[in-house]
């Protein structure tokens, strides 16, 4: 089905957190992730184009942000592995947002402990 042929949706439930989510929101042509969990569904191919076969939840696993300023939320595939990063939309929550960008922050890949002048993990 052609992007014009769709039909219109009113909106979904989250797959992760049951939530009904509005399909029109400033700043995004097509909405697939929750503004309140920020997951999504793997439903494109390109974009807006409702093709992918695999339709698995998408989770959020951090930020980009982009050369203009904009951010954007870099997304999983929990079935096939996939990254996608999709934009924010205007209605997106800001403590989700926030909660995401900090994370690595939160849970470091490396041990904190080991940083520091003659800790040997290359020091300040």
């Amino acid at each position: 089905m052609s992007r014009k042929s769709r039909p219109e949706r009113d909106g979904f439930t989250c797959m992760r957190c049951r939530r009904e989510v509005s399909d029109q929101s400033f700043g995004t042509r097509h909405r697939n992730h929750c503004p309140y969990c920020l997951w999504s569904r793997h439903l494109d191919d390109e974009p807006g184009d409702r093709r992918s076969p695999c339709r698995s939840p998408m989770e959020p696993i951090g930020i980009e942000v982009r050369a203009d300023g904009e951010w954007a939320i870099i997304h999983r595939c929990a079935g096939c592995g996939t990254l996608r990063t999709n934009r924010l939309a205007g209605d997106d929550h800001e403590l989700a947002l926030l909660g995401l960008a900090l994370r690595p922050l939160a849970r470091p890949a490396f041990p904190l402990d080991l940083l520091g002048p003659g800790a040997g993990g290359g020091g300040w």
